[in-house]
């Protein structure tokens, strides 16, 4: 049997098998400049950097360093049909073309006058057009803009986006009040002047002292049924839930602003005893026993209102003068801060065996206070004043200018 020979391609073979074959990429040579070195590096080492940025710039970085798309793509395990697109763009168009190219994307389900209907919903009262709400969420506001046939699906997710580009937020609320105190802005500039050293336009002596003063009611003493457990690793303090009643009082407070030392006393309940009480101690005590005169800055509570209260101070002690911060203006009252203190640090979380271990435990805490307080930097100033009520009242004068325009001609 005759074996057949095997014989080489022929030359026309081998020319068009060589026609055939594709010729090699040649990437493209990536020069970089000092100012775009930086600024890739920062891309591509920043904490905060997106992902697909962060990518793109180290494609960028170690192109310049001369290496191969195929090596590229084998460190940053990448396809290197990705390396070598990113490659080309930044040869072609520098930093600005790491950027995603505008995409036409999906035409919009809604237009721009159904979305500035919902912004509008939004912006108004749910009991003004009806409905039985306090206020609106998301939900409830595409549960409306389908009823009212706005649109024929809105999902509430939706609706949030579209809220937040103009930052409404209609499930949020603030309480506010009116000024009602005709003499709000002198009396509120009286006592800002006090805190500055300042009464009636003359400055204060060293024999001269400022006094901050009121009562905080009802600090109940709560037996807890179970003992609380203090904290441990990854573990907060524990405080039982049921609580047995042991009686409740009040803790008056006198702070001195610009020594920042506090005396204070506890109360069965507030009321003009309890007050002048308070103003005995602290009056009998140096420097204030001494002083020229002593200012006590308090709110118009019932222990300390109006006129007979000053006159009621002045008779007890001929040194001391009262002055009264406006109407629902107790936030000009330095204490309330103090207060403020005296709840998280020593009320919360309330686990008290009887009214006299919150008698002790206040004590000492004035003991520990005084010890290494300092003055509280009141930055508010007569001037934020001003600037406060002109706000007010450019506020006041568009609304009455609103109402005005907004009411039929009679």
């Amino acid at each position: 049997m005759a074996i057949p020979s095997v014989t080489p391609n022929p030359p026309w073979k081998n020319g068009l098998l060589s026609a055939m074959v594709a010729p090699a990429r040649v990437a493209l040579p990536i020069v970089l400049t000092t100012s775009e070195r930086h600024r890739l590096k920062t891309m591509a080492y920043g904490h905060k950097t997106p992902y697909q940025e962060r990518q793109r710039a180290t494609i960028v970085l170690l192109a310049a360093r001369g290496r191969s798309n195929a090596r590229i793509a084998t460190q940053t395990r990448m396809h290197v049909d990705t390396v070598r697109t990113w490659r080309g763009r930044f040869a072609a168009g520098g930093l600005p073309a790491l950027a995603d190219r505008r995409r036409s994307g999906r035409p919009p389900s809604f237009t721009p006058l159904q979305v500035a209907e919902v912004k509008a919903l939004a912006c108004q009262l749910p009991s003004d057009i009806g409905t039985p709400l306090s206020r609106w969420s998301c939900r409830e506001l595409a549960r409306e803009v389908v009823d009212k046939a706005i649109a024929l699906a809105l999902s509430a997710s939706t609706v949030r986006r579209w809220l937040k580009a103009d930052a409404i937020k209609p499930w949020q609320y603030r309480s506010w009040i009116f000024i009602r105190d005709p003499e709000f802005q002198a009396k509120t500039a009286r006592v800002l002047d006090l805190y500055a050293r300042t009464f009636d336009g003359e400055p204060l002596g060293k024999d001269e002292y400022v006094i901050s003063s009121d009562e905080k009611t009802s600090i109940q003493a709560r037996c807890r049924c179970h003992p609380t457990l203090a904290p441990g690793q990854a573990r907060a303090m524990r405080v039982n839930h049921e609580y047995g009643r042991g009686g409740a009082l009040a803790y008056l407070a006198a702070y001195d602003v610009h020594r920042a030392k506090v005396l204070g006393r506890c109360e069965p309940k507030t009321g003009i005893v309890p007050f002048m009480n308070l103003v005995t101690q602290v009056m009998t005590t140096e420097p204030y026993a001494s002083a020229r005169r002593v200012f006590w800055i308090v709110d118009n509570g019932s222990s300390h209102r109006g006129k007979k209260a000053i006159d009621r101070l002045a008779t007890a002690f001929p040194n001391a003068v009262m002055v009264h911060t406006p109407v629902h203006a107790s936030w000009t009252n330095q204490i309330e801060i103090f207060f403020s203190i005296v709840q998280r640090k020593v009320v919360q979380p309330n686990d008290f065996t009887d009214l006299a271990q919150v008698r002790d435990r206040l004590r000492a805490f004035e003991d520990r206070y005084n010890a290494t307080a300092q003055p509280f930097q009141w930055k508010f100033t007569t001037s934020d004043l001003d600037d406060l009520l002109a706000r007010l009242d450019r506020h006041t004068l568009a609304d009455r200018q609103e109402e005005s325009s907004a009411s039929p001609p009679t």
